[in-house]
């Protein structure tokens, strides 16, 4: 399973967030850092619906758009 990760550059960091998991969210210093930080995130996020015998919402957003 996929889940499409925005990342943004801020002043100072990086933050990413997964649309289809509310709530899933990691900051960092550096791209790198961020990307294995919400790579983490995710994990733990549908470890813990799955341990709560919670439904694990199915990946729906990935299309990008090219401009």
């Amino acid at each position: 399973m996929g889940y499409a990760v925005i990342i943004e550059k801020g002043p100072n960091s990086y933050g990413a967030h997964v649309p289809d998991l509310p709530g899933c969210v990691a900051a960092a210093e550096t791209k790198e850092e961020v990307r294995s930080l919400i790579l983490e995130a995710i994990t733990l996020y549908v470890e813990a619906l799955k341990e709560e015998g919670l439904p694990v919402p199915p990946p729906q957003s990935y299309e990008l758009v090219e401009v």
